[in-house]
């Protein structure tokens, strides 16, 4: 059986034809444009938004240790101490050097000081890091406080800043090990605790004059605290023992036969004067302070028995000498020496209790 095509249907077929041909080109056409379209590379960042930004670099890291060779001395009546120590940097921009533009912030006679680097040049360590030394030795400056000498305990300080780069720029770190002491380090009258590093950004309220400057800086400060205290026991004989002695003496006015007014008389004011030339001799060796130290008070208190004996003494002068007034003026005075010795020693226990901040009150 044959498919019988009628005259007009090949035209048809023809057109059909020519028709499903552009029908396919254009959807092929289409496809390579979507596909253009797809493949094509997105909007330069820097158009439609900010390129993601690089980490910065800023502050630099550096780390500082220090290590105390000796202490010399410590000289209070100038609030200063010498000291000789070993400071080291490790950090990793090669445009830096912390060794070369660091500098000490409580130098006490700069001119007398001497700074060594140990090395020529920063010297490269394994982690990419590198590593600067220096030796300083001299006098540094630190406000003693006194008020409870000479049961006090002071605070011997070394401050170091970078006097160029602010804490936008750079900072300073501990090391890992970041102070030590020297074990074999002696200072003579004084017991030598274990040193601290501290690290804060201490700020300055001004530019300094620089009108570059935006803003007032903050600086990364490094403070090394070496605590010393004095021998309890040692101290304590030293400074209290003579005083007590005087007063002991002093005491002992009471004791002398009534009559005896000259002889009396004559022991206060030798107390007395001793008691003033044995506190010149202790404070001469202390700075002039606004305020009054432990010693001064137990001193003030001394003075206090002394002259209130010397009044008894006076006050009784003019006793008869019969012999009912002589022990009448006897009883009276041995009353006296406990009451007085009851006194002082309140008195000074108040005085230390208020030193040291045992009473309520108490700043």
């Amino acid at each position: 059986m044959y498919l019988t095509i009628p005259p007009h249907k090949p035209l048809q077929l023809a057109r059909c034809g020519v028709l499903s041909v552009k029908a396919l080109l254009a959807a092929v056409l289409a496809l390579v444009a979507l596909t253009a379209v797809a493949s094509a590379d997105p909007p330069q960042p820097a158009i439609t938004q900010a390129p993601a930004a690089t980490p910065s670099e800023k502050p630099e890291r550096v780390a500082v240790g220090v290590y105390v060779n000796d202490i010399q001395e410590v000289e209070f009546p100038t609030h200063s101490y010498a000291i000789d120590f070993y400071v080291w940097f490790r950090w990793k921009s090669p445009s830096l050097d912390p060794s070369k533009s660091m500098e000490f912030m409580n130098r006490y006679a700069p001119t007398e000081h001497q700074r060594d680097s140990l090395l020529d040049k920063p010297k490269a360590m394994r982690d990419g890091s590198l590593y600067s030394v220096l030796r300083e030795q001299g006098r540094f400056a630190t406000k003693f406080h006194l008020e409870k000498y000479p049961f006090d305990r002071q605070s011997l300080k070394i401050e170091l800043e970078d006097s160029l780069a602010s804490t936008e720029d750079q900072v300073y770190v501990p090391d890992q090990v970041p102070v030590l002491l020297n074990p074999n380090i002696t200072l003579p009258g004084f017991q030598v605790g274990k040193p601290v590093m501290k690290i804060d950004a201490h700020f300055y309220p001004t530019k300094f004059g620089d009108l570059t400057v935006p803003k007032d800086e903050s600086y990364s400060r490094v403070t090394i605290e070496i605590p010393i205290t004095r021998p309890l026991v040692t101290v304590t004989v030293k400074a209290f023992l003579p005083v007590l002695l005087i007063v002991i003496c002093a005491s002992l006015i009471f004791f002398i036969m009534p009559s005896r007014v000259d002889g009396r008389i004559g022991l206060g004011i030798t107390a007395l004067l001793t008691l003033v030339a044995l506190q010149l001799t202790a404070s001469s060796a202390l700075p002039e302070v606004g305020y009054l130290m432990l010693i001064d008070k137990i001193y003030l208190a001394s003075y206090a028995f002394i002259i209130a004996a010397l009044g008894r003494v006076v006050a009784t002068s003019w006793s008869g000498e019969d012999g009912r007034s002589v022990e009448d003026v006897a009883r009276g005075d041995r009353m006296w020496a406990a009451i007085l010795l009851a006194g002082y020693a309140v008195a000074v226990a108040l005085s230390v209790a208020w030193t040291f901040k045992m009473l309520p009150g108490a700043r």
